[in-house]
Parts: structure tokens; sequence; C-alpha cells
């Protein structure tokens, strides 16, 4: 998920130059070059499917950046043109203010906590090198804060406003520090340069010291507090030697660290540590599921904290003195992200997403105990109450817990039943793979359902987030294909349902979802119709070498170390590069040469290899993005392109 990010420069430029020759194996493609776009043997996309999907295009969102210092909004990240950007909306319903005006998405929207503005993140081209920026909302003024080279994210502000600490590569390149930044005269200072991967989550009361967490992998979070007089890195002791923690932030008063953890517990629970008595305290530990996100108000009397429950955010508030749960309005059921109190404490917002509504920004009155929608994003015209909202189900794989089969869960999107047909299935297989797919809006799923009749299904395999610390180790090191092999449990399953169609059935998903679209591919191609992978992996060995340097140690944490030879050889061995010759459906590989994370030469050597063995392959590369798309244009063309596929490939063949 992935909370860890990504990526490589002089590598992309030259694959970018690679593709400017048709790959090897590949001579019959036909390639068009459109501006930014590059696409092979993809046919022109046909007038009458551009415009039936127009209004789904056109569907939109907002999330949360937070409150205004002095309390008289929010800011929000919406979409009006082609790229998210700021908006500052003052009361509920209010119009949306746009503030930033860029060609490349905003990122990493965090307000002054005293002054009027705002940092936020910027990269170019989608190569998550991000630049960090001070917006003043007096003068409208933006002035960059970091180097213009290094990747910088992660911003935390100072409680009276004057610093900023945020995560750079600036001093190696390789490395993540901690960096302090003075606003006012432009010092900065790393404070943290131990390597690895290390990120700020909140300033002392007193401003003299810094919590800090360096991230191995997400079963291995390392936290510590730095004296940002002395610089001295004081490392915390962790139970059991590794566990997985959220934000460490301190309570207003300073007596108090408040934290989430899973140590010594199946999930991660909200926590305190009491700095005058060494004593630790569960906020949440009678709930089986768990804490993502947390926030506290400034004068430090409540706690408020989201639950992942099955994929649904539940949220809760606690009076902190005496650690009782408070009433709540009931909200729409969905997923809640972005949670921060006002100034004043009196009121909380947060972003809500659901299958059947874009994410948009609300607020609790606390006084009033009522809900509020602040932000109310437009939908293209449809007719909402048509959009189709998931069940959740599980199936049985092929591995046994306690003696009963194992269940893997499942989001299952249902179109409208016609008689005596069966509906041809989409399976839609989420990256990180410490991810989670949850129950979000998702227009080319609506898409899919209700204008094309495809039934999608979207699993969470073997680790996968949100089921507890044992089951996202189910995936690790040489048991990797463990996964693949769930996706063959619910091809099983799918042949069961009366209302599927076992015969026309395809995979779709980017990143680590992209290569366990590739290894169904090699496993399970005559089950069938074709699969489109999206920025995914294509051979383990050659990712691990060529992903950017900053995050190659956290990505063997998960997958295995290639410098190994026993382990190179097993990664070697399960790599769809290696097993490509049992590819004979179709595919769709759609690629960002910009990618840190997954280098374009995982999308170049799959194409080539698959084409080799005379597969048919359809490919698009977009110049000006990274991993995935974000700028609306090239979503719009991937998604026609991909729709015309799946016409082609699976609905009607």
């Amino acid at each position: 998920m992935e909370r860890a990010r990504h990526r490589t420069a002089l590598l992309l430029l030259a694959l970018s130059c690679a593709f400017a020759a048709v790959p090897a194996g590949a001579a019959d493609a036909q390639r068009v070059e459109a501006g930014n776009r590059v696409s092979e043997n993809i046919p022109e996309i046909p007038a009458a499917l551009t415009e039936q999907l127009q209004r789904y295009a056109n569907t939109r969102g907002a999330g949360l950046g937070g409150w205004i210092a002095d309390g008289s909004g929010v800011l929000v990240s919406t979409r009006f043109s082609t790229t998210a950007q700021v908006h500052r909306v003052k009361a509920p319903g209010g119009a949306r203010e746009q503030l930033t005006f860029f060609d490349e998405p905003i990122a990493s929207i965090v307000p002054n906590p005293k002054r009027n503005g705002f940092v936020f993140g910027k990269d170019v081209g989608g190569s998550e090198f991000w630049q960090l920026y001070w917006f003043d909302l007096d003068t409208r003024e933006t002035k960059r804060l970091t180097d213009g080279k290094s990747r910088n994210e992660s911003p935390v502000w100072s409680g009276d406003g004057r610093r900023l600490a945020y995560s750079s590569t600036e001093r190696n390149g390789k490395d993540t520090d901690v960096w302090v930044l003075d606003l006012d005269t432009g010092a900065k200072k790393a404070v943290v340069t131990d390597g690895g991967a290390w990120s700020a989550t909140d300033f002392s009361p007193d401003g003299k010291e810094l919590l800090v967490q360096r991230f191995v992998s997400i079963n291995d979070v390392q936290p510590g507090a730095v004296d940002l007089a002395t610089g001295k890195l004081m490392r915390f002791p962790v139970d059991g030697g590794k566990a997985a923690f959220g934000a460490f932030r301190f309570a207003p008063d300073g007596t108090r660290a408040y934290y989430t953890s899973d140590e010594g517990s199946e999930f991660r629970t909200l926590r305190f540590h009491d700095l005058r008595t060494n004593k630790v305290t569960s906020l949440s530990g009678g709930i089986a599921w768990d804490v993502e996100d947390y926030a506290l108000s400034r004068d430090g009397s409540r706690v408020a904290f989201v639950t992942n429950e099955d994929g649904f955010g539940v949220l809760h508030l606690l009076d902190a003195a005496t650690l009782k749960e408070m009433a709540l309005p009931a909200l729409p059921k969905g997923v809640i992200g972005g949670l921060e109190f006002s100034p004043d404490g009196r009121r909380i917002a947060f972003s809500l997403n659901s299958a059947v509504s874009p994410s948009d920004v609300y607020a609790v009155d606390l006084d009033a105990n009522a809900v509020t929608r602040w932000t109310e994003s437009e939908v293209g015209g449809l007719d909402a109450s048509t959009f189709v909202a998931p069940e959740l189900v599980r199936f049985p794989t092929f591995d046994k817990v306690k003696g009963k089969p194992r269940t893997i869960p499942a989001f299952w999107y249902r179109p409208k039943a016609k008689d005596g047909t069966k509906a041809p299935v989409v399976i839609q297989i989420h990256g990180g793979p410490e991810s989670q797919a949850r129950p979000v809006f998702n227009p080319d799923i609506q898409f899919l359902v209700d204008q094309l009749g495809v039934s999608v299904l979207v699993p969470n395999v073997r680790g996968s987030a949100g089921y507890g610390k044992g089951y996202l180790l189910l995936d690790n090191g040489d048991k990797r294909e463990d996964s693949v092999k769930d996706i063959g449990a619910l091809l099983d399953w799918i042949a069961r349902q009366p209302e599927l169609d076992a015969q026309r059935v395809a995979v779709y998903g980017g990143s680590y979802g992209g290569y366990m679209v590739l290894a169904t591919m090699t496993h399970y191609d005559a089950r069938l119709r074709a699969g489109v992978d999206i920025v995914g992996i294509s051979n383990f060995v050659t990712f691990l070498e060529n992903t950017e340097s900053y995050r190659r140690d956290l990505r063997r944490a998960e997958y295995g170390d290639e410098r190994d030879p026993g382990m190179r050889a097993f990664l070697q061995k399960i790599s769809p590069t290696t097993n490509a010759k049992s590819i004979t459906r179709p595919l769709f590989v759609a690629q960002g040469a910009n990618d840190p994370r997954v280098p374009a030469s995982e999308a170049e050597q799959i194409v080539r290899t698959v084409r080799g063995n005379g597969g048919d392959v359809w490919f698009l590369e977009f110049k000006d993005e990274g991993h995935g798309f974000r700028k609306k244009p090239n979503v719009d063309y991937f998604r026609a392109a991909t729709m015309l596929f799946w016409k082609k490939n699976l609905i009607g063949g």
C-alpha cells in the first residue's frame, strides 16, 4: 500500500530511448505515436464508445487537505481540469475556490497550524521526485522549499508553525533522511541520517524533540525520537524486536505519546504511552480490526480514530480523560480518510468514499452530534441510484486453518440479471502486495457492470493488509505463488456460480496486481480469456535490480533478496518472463515511462517475450506518467482502450 512509496532517472531515459524502436520479436506491431502517447496494436477507439464513456470519465471526487489555521474553512484536493489541484471551501456546500493551477497533480497538502498558508508536494511527469512548496494564502505566492532534484515527502509542521520536518533523499540520493526547515529563514538541516527510509511524525509541544520512525517493511517499523539541539537519536524498544507502528504523536501537554502498533497483537491497536509513569494503555484493544488513522484535538480532550473493518471504515470518538467512547451520528458506509479536528476542537473533518459515491469531505459537529457534507462531487450527470454496491463474499482456497478451508474475502459487483444468460467476469487484483481492495467508487467498474453487463470480483488474496499480520505474511519469500493459487481457487468458485460464465473470465491489475495478472495467465491460461497488466512486475530479479535505489531494500524485505543465489534462482523461476510461453490469451500492457517503482523495462520485456512466442499484445505507454495514470486525458484514453479490449476479447469473443 502501500504506505511506503517511489523512482530511476538514467535507466528510464535509456528505456524511453529503447521504446523508440519496435521491441524485438514485434516486427508486425502497429505502432502509433501521438504526442505523449505511444500505442501498439490498439485499434482506433470508436467514437460511439468514447461518447458512451463520457459521463463516467467526468465523475470526480474531493479529498480533505486539512483545516485552515483560523478555522475559516478547509482545503480540499479535487480536479476541475486535467489534474487534481488545491481548492478552498469556506462552508459546508460552499463553492470550491481553486488555489493552485499546475499541469502536474498536487500531493501532500498540509495546512500550517498557525499561519495562513499550506505546504504541498508536486513532481514532474509522475517521477515521484516531489518538491515541497509553500503557498501563502494572503499573498497567493508560491515558494519552493526543497532543492528541485531530490525526492521529498511527508511534511510535518511544528506546533508554532515555524518549522517543517520532512523526508528527503537530498543527502545521497539513496537514503531517505529527516530534515527540518525554518520557514522564516529558509535554513534547513538533516537531523536523522542513519540510513534507510525515515520519516517524521510529530514535534514535541516545546519543539525540542521530533518523533521519527524508520520503515523497514510493513511489519517492521522502528520508532524513535531525535533531540533537535544535540542531534541524538533515541530508538524506542519494541516488544519481540519487530512490529508494525503507525505515527507517534504527542498529547498537547506532552504527557503522553499516542501511536498504533501490533506489538503482542494480531491487529494494529491505538495506544498511548504515559511519559510520566512509563505505562502503556490500549484504547482499541477490544476491536479485532486495524486502527488505520487517528487524530487528537488541539486541547487534548478528545481522540478520534478509524478502524478498518472488513474493508469499511468505522469512526470512533473517545474522551481522552475517561477513555470512554462518545456518541457519533450515523455515517454513510464507506472508507474514511484524512481525519482531522478543527482548530477549536468542535468538529472532525474527513474524506468519505463509498462504492456508490465518489470521495467527498464531511465534518461531524460534536456539539450538535450531526454530520455535514462540505463537498458534493459530480458524477458526470449519471443517475447515482443506478450505481452498484458490492456484496462481500468469501471463497474457499487450497489450504486450511485449524482443519477448515481458509477463505479469501472478495467484493462482488453484480450486473442486473438477464434471464438465461451468464455474465462474463473481470477479476480485479490490487497492488502492494501489502495493500487492500476497498469498496470505493470506481467509474470503470460501474461502467463494466451497468453498461457492459460484466460481473467484477475484487479479491483480497493472502498478503493483503487489513486482516491481521498473520494473513499479511502468508505470501512472503518462497510463498509468493500461494497468492496466485488463491486466484485459481477463485476461478473454481466462479465455475460454481450459476450466474457467472466460467468460459469468459479475464484478469486486471496494476503494479503488484500487474504481476498477479501475468502470473495468473501463466498458471491458468486455459481458464481465461484475456488480461490487462498496468505497470506490473514481469521479472522479480530485474525489478529488484532496477527499481529506484531508495526503495530497493524495502522491496527486498517483501519479495526476497535477489543477491542471494538461492533466492535469485527462485525469483527467476516464478517470474512471468520465465513462463511467458504459457500466455496464449490476448494481453494488454500499459505503462508510464517515468515509473520509479516498476521501471518501464518490466513492461517492455514482457511485451517482447509474449510477442516473441506469437502472442497477441496491445501496448500503451504515456511519456508524462509514472506509476499509474493521473492526468485526465491519459486516464480517459486508457479507459476507452481497456473497454474496447474487453469488448473484443472478453464479451464478444
